[in-house]
């Protein structure tokens, strides 16, 4: 029997900046085999049924059919597709437990909160940190339903210092409870759950560590009032108030001090999650518009025939085929990372939790990049219907306001953008990437005289794929010579940290996105593939875009004299086209198989 590395290379959590990643070698949403198409479809038969033809009502902050709802998901299995079948769980692969998630969160915020707080943060700590006892206890309830889980991290005073929490957790006096005090706030589910994950502080720690918390109101737990909130308005959330409650010492969550550390990898895995549960919104919130503006008439004709909405349907269609590209290759970068790390001999926990935890930064990615894609889609949706796109009659003021959450949860994305650059230098620096002899070689190439040759482009992506080796150019450029400057203190200066991770994330979705329709060139032939090979041309032409500008931005905040007229001249070097595509053909292209398919169809 072979193993996975013998079928291709695996490269480790952010090498894709300075080695090359072949086509074959990445998993797209065509790789599908056929028990994951009758997953998702079944999924989505699920959330057409259950949630897309009732979406008013969770706008009515109907808290009790989220419950319901939710309780329907788990007779059908689908909190339990990532809980190994020891736990009464489906046991399967990082990909498929994306899929579910990223299919059922397209129609309402609020579900797709219940959902990820309860198959995520609510049950995952105890999956990968609980012994034995704990989640034979435990998890076979929350897998199907019975109950649901809840995860207590924020507090007034910590939000993105998540270690900084006051809650309390003291020991009494007979060795056996831990009575913990104290206040979380923003808890969703906390309406209808039966669990808590709770994180508090045991004497003078300098971390926090995790409990199981059973959600009893006699025993000094209270609810406060439900969050009146922007959107997400049937998602419960509320503060939860914890008075001397006694948890037995049996529960804590791993080992003391540990709470951190579960609190940040729970983080990771929740960050690719959520940028998955902002895809399905996105084909829904095109396919919707799509409708709209085919049926919409203005001047005799329909609004879909106007460029300036051709425009709209292209960018909207395009950061969704992005974001889908980006999410599921990291996704099987994961399940294979865990797999190699089984045959190894590791157990499932920690298999799992280092397998994700090897990709942490291409999560902080994805979490910025698809979060705030699914915010300009819907934005435009909004734009489309006009008028009625504003009225709380029509889908599209709901998934805008729904939206909005998503660039706040898991870390805002201004931590997940420093986090990104931050992890790599620290990947670097223990030799898990090498940025010093990449880095080092650009600063030599921008000493040389450049070469005047007109490259041969004559096949497909080869100017793109050149292109995408240049941007990784600029981004080595600009965060080597920060690195240079300023060492350990450069988190400190978090615009230019910013500046630079805005350049590694469209390197990353856009080499992401060129090799999904080179994959798919290649195996079903150019002629079949016209749109989205048009997709990734467009992505790529708009990510140079941000490089121009964001890379300025950066080298003008640092440096000046010759040292900045140099890296201005590399990175105007590193951003050059030699055959500028038209964008306005490739928009119009796109959009009208769009139109023609009447909605968004390349998942």
């Amino acid at each position: 029997m072979s193993t996975i590395t013998e079928n291709k290379e695996i490269l480790r959590g952010g090498q894709f900046l300075v080695k090359t990643t072949q086509p074959e070698d990445i998993f797209t949403l065509e790789d599908l085999n056929e028990e994951q198409k009758m997953m998702r479809d079944s999924t989505k038969e699920f959330v057409d049924r259950e949630l897309w033809a009732h979406w008013e009502r969770f706008e009515k902050k109907d808290y009790a059919f989220t419950e319901e709802t939710m309780r329907k998901a788990g007779e059908l299995g689908l909190l339990s597709v990532a809980i190994p079948e020891a736990y009464g769980g489906m046991g399967m692969g990082f990909v498929s437990t994306m899929l579910v998630c990223d299919y059922i969160s397209g129609a309402t915020g609020s579900f797709s909160t219940a959902f990820g707080a309860h198959t995520g943060i609510g049950t995952m700590p105890i999956t990968l940190y609980g012994n034995e006892e704990q989640k034979n206890k435990y998890v076979p309830k929350l897998a199907s339903g019975e109950w649901f889980g809840a995860y207590c991290l924020t507090e007034p005073g910590a939000g993105s210092d998540a270690n900084s929490g006051k809650t309390k957790a003291v020991l009494s006096e007979d060795g056996k409870h831990y009575l913990i005090s104290g206040q979380k706030m923003w808890i969703s589910n906390a309406g209808f759950c039966k669990l808590f994950i709770v994180f508090a502080r045991i004497e003078d720690d300098k971390n926090i560590t995790g409990f199981i918390v059973e959600n009893d109101p006699s025993n000094g737990i209270s609810l406060g009032d439900e969050e009146h909130k922007l959107g997400i308005h049937s998602s419960s959330t509320r503060q939860v108030f914890f008075n001397e409650t006694k948890v037995p010492v049996e529960n804590m969550l791993s080992e003391r001090g540990n709470g951190f550390k579960i609190a940040m990898n729970a983080l990771n895995i929740g960050r690719i999650k959520l940028a998955a549960a902002c895809l399905e919104a996105q084909r829904r919130v095109v396919g919707e518009a799509v409708k709209y503006a085919t049926e919409r008439k203005q001047f005799k004709t329909p609004i879909i025939d106007f460029g300036a909405i051709k425009w709209k349907i292209a960018q909207m269609a395009t950061n969704a085929y992005a974001g889908e590209s980006a999410s599921y290759r990291a996704a099987k970068n994961i399940e294979d990372r865990i797999a190699l790390r089984l045959e190894a001999g590791n157990s499932h926990q920690e298999a799992e939790l280092k397998g994700v935890e090897e990709y942490a930064i291409e999560c902080s990615i994805l979490k910025v990049a698809v979060s705030e894609d699914v915010q300009e889609t819907t934005d435009e949706g909004i734009q489309i219907f006009g008028g009625m796109g504003f009225s709380a009659d029509a889908p599209m003021e709901s998934a805008w306001r729904d939206a909005r959450i998503a660039r706040i949860y898991e870390g805002t994305n201004e931590i997940n953008r420093m986090l990104a650059v931050g992890m790599l230098v620290k990947k670097a620096m223990r030799g898990h990437v090498d940025l010093l002899g990449p880095a080092t070689a650009v600063g030599e190439e921008l000493m040389g005289i450049p070469s005047f040759e007109t490259p041969d482009y004559s096949v497909l992506f080869s100017e793109e794929n050149e292109m995408i080796a240049k941007l990784k150019k600029a981004f080595l450029m600009i965060a080597g010579s920060a690195v240079q400057k300023f060492g350990t203190e450069l988190e400190q200066h978090q615009q230019i940290l910013m500046s630079a991770s805005d350049i590694l994330i469209e390197v990353y979705m856009a080499e992401s996105t060129i090799l999904r329709a080179e994959k798919n060139a290649k195996r079903f032939g150019e002629e079949t593939q016209e749109v989205q090979i048009a997709m990734a041309r467009l992505y790529l032409y708009n990510a140079v875009d941000i490089v121009i500008r964001k890379g300025k931005e950066a080298i003008v905040s640092f440096t000046e004299g010759d040292e900045q007229r140099l890296m201005l001249m590399g990175l105007k070097r590193f951003t050059k086209y030699t055959n500028i595509p038209n964008v306005a053909s490739l928009r119009e292209l796109i959009a009208d198989k769009i139109a023609a398919e009447k909605g968004y169809t390349f998942d």
